[in-house]
């Protein structure tokens, strides 16, 4: 197929804070010293923003390296963090731990509580203003190489194909977009990430990357219920003592609260469903008297990275590199990436800038790393890298010792723990298991997943072809069905996957509802038999997260 072309000096892959943070700072250094670069950012959602989901309590420190005068220039960090409570919940009561004997990173003061989105969308603006090409509504879905092998862009989609994957009446070809360095700034699982990754073999010698689900709600609530820059983590229930995760709920301003709960998605039971953990959290009374009165507005779910150090890729190979959550930036110990994210951009960006003012192109920015290792980031992902190896262990075991490593030893302890193994080997078999009764939704606090996934303003054109791609049709009845009973329809916070039977109750066979999709990654990184490849939709489709 011939496809046009264009050319950039620089793409960047991902609209979100690590991809507008690197085009931000390449043109930033551009104008300081005159010279012409030209950087393009495409990005999947129908806008920027559109697709961007975090908690959000963030770190300013990176953002103000990037505009010193962030608030004169009108970033949208509005609520300045005014308190800090963390909740060890059992079924009916909560235990507050007393600040002092919190860590370090349990502690907010001199953070904000923003819609990460709105950040973006902020990002962009200036982004633009300074000159770089801003395409929402394509998505990247080819890498591509030049004949030694090094990366030289990437293809954006087809548009209009049909179901079959033959072209339909409004078919119009990807572009390829060549660069002489990609940027690749997907997010956590980016589709073209894992390949570049798999491709360079940037992983051995790693660890496995570790995971975590992200499931979120925005609501408005009663004036006296609120409390601007409360922020509020939790845990315990309701989850088991042995699987990792936890809540939070952090006060914007208007009368708006995010709520949402973490579920580390090394879990053991297929029974599981983080979906049903998030509701059931919602109910315990220490939670529910916020809710109570208000109104449920938007709701969305994310994969995150929470492997670390140690589990993070080489960053660079030839052509490119891997920044924000494509590569793994998050802290999880803070239960924070933004401020990663942007700062592993913008030292990128500058390895990127020195490589182009030298003339060289499609090599491997070897600064970058190295900018890295002396950065305030590194120093601070170094202090957290045992976090979740210790919290592996249980909340209460791998929380007293994770405490003891950080008062203690200030995140300086000598030896550094180890993952595992990826978190798709950890399932146990259903028989193994005691399966799990949620209740049923109550409609007031809690919900089911449809009403949920309406509120993410979720839409694919269901005639194209499903972005869910099954490596093998079978091995969804006659492994994940028959040993695990199906764990897709648990662990999918949007309904996708549902396992139908005939009139008699027979012949099971895997239903995909991709139009519901809303992005999320999990599938593609819990399913026990790595047999779901998740592939980007046409451009512009997926969720449409506001104020998220």
């Amino acid at each position: 197929m011939q496809r046009e072309s264009m050319e950039f000096d620089v793409l960047v892959v991902g609209g979100g804070p690590a991809g507008l943070a690197s085009a931000i700072r390449l043109k930033q250094l551009a104008n300081e010293t005159g010279q012409e670069v030209s950087v393009c950012v495409i990005e999947k959602g129908a806008e920027i923003g559109a697709h961007i989901l975090s908690g959000a309590v963030m770190d300013p420190r990176a953002i103000a390296e990037l505009f010193p005068d962030w608030k004169e220039q009108g970033a949208p960090l509005n609520a300045a963090v005014t308190e800090d409570r963390f909740l060890v919940l059992s079924e009916s009561g909560a235990k507050q731990v007393p600040n002092f004997m919190l860590p370090g990173c349990f502690q907010n003061h001199g953070n904000y509580v923003i819609s990460l989105g709105n950040v973006c969308r902020w990002l962009g603006e200036k982004a633009e203003a300074l000159g770089v090409d801003v395409y929402p509504g394509f998505a990247g879905a080819e890498v591509l190489f030049d004949e030694n092998g090094a990366v030289k862009g990437v293809a954006t989609g087809d548009m209009g194909r049909l179901r079959d994957g033959s072209e339909g009446p409004n078919f119009a070809p990807g572009m390829e977009l060549h660069a002489k360095y990609t940027f690749f700034a997907e997010g956590c699982r980016g589709h073209l990430g894992k390949q570049v990754q798999e491709h360079f073999k940037l992983n051995e010698d790693r660890d496995a990357q570790t995971y975590g689900i992200g499931l979120k709600e925005l609501w408005e609530i009663k004036p006296e219920q609120h409390q601007e820059g409360l922020v509020i983590h939790t845990g315990g229930w309701p989850l088991n003592p042995d699987t990792y995760g936890g809540g939070f709920l952090y006060h914007l301003e208007n009368n708006q609260i995010t709520i949402g709960y973490v579920v580390g998605l090394g879990y053991e039971n297929p029974y599981l469903s983080p979906y049903e953990e998030f509701q059931r959290f919602k109910t315990h009374p220490a939670i529910r008297k916020f809710l109570e009165g208000g109104k449920r507005i938007a709701y969305g779910a994310r994969a995150l990275t929470a492997g670390g150090l140690q589990s993070l890729p080489k960053l660079i190979f030839p052509g490119g590199v891997l920044v924000g959550d494509d590569a793994g930036f998050l802290n999880a110990a803070r239960i924070k990436g933004s401020h990663c994210a942007i700062k592993s951009g913008a030292m990128a960006a500058e390895a990127c800038f020195e490589a182009l003012s030298a003339g060289r192109a499609q090599d491997e920015l070897t600064a970058f790393p190295e900018k890295f290792r002396e950065s305030w980031l590194f120093d601070e992902l170094y202090r957290a890298r045992n976090f979740k190896p210790w919290m592996a262990k249980g909340m209460q075991v791998g929380g007293l010792m994770f405490g003891i490593d950080q008062i203690l030893f200030r995140g300086k302890a000598p030896w550094t723990l180890r993952h595992a193994g990826p978190d798709h080997k950890k399932l146990k078999k259903a028989a193994d298991c005691q399966p799990i009764n949620y209740p049923k939704p109550d409609g007031v606090v809690s919900f089911d997943r449809l009403s949920s996934v309406f509120l993410s303003n979720t839409n694919h054109e269901e005639e194209q072809p499903c972005h869910l791609t099954l490596k093998d049709a079978a091995v969804p009845i006659t492994v994940n069905l028959a040993e695990y009973d199906a764990p897709e329809q648990r662990y999918c916070p949007a309904g996708v996957y549902e396992i139908v039977r005939d009139e008699k109750g027979e012949n099971p066979k895997l239903q995909i509802n991709a139009q519901n999709c809303v992005h999320c990654k999990t599938c593609d990184i819990k399913d026990p038999t790595q047999n779901i490849n998740w592939v980007v939709p046409q451009g512009g489709e997926g969720p449409t997260y506001p104020n998220m």
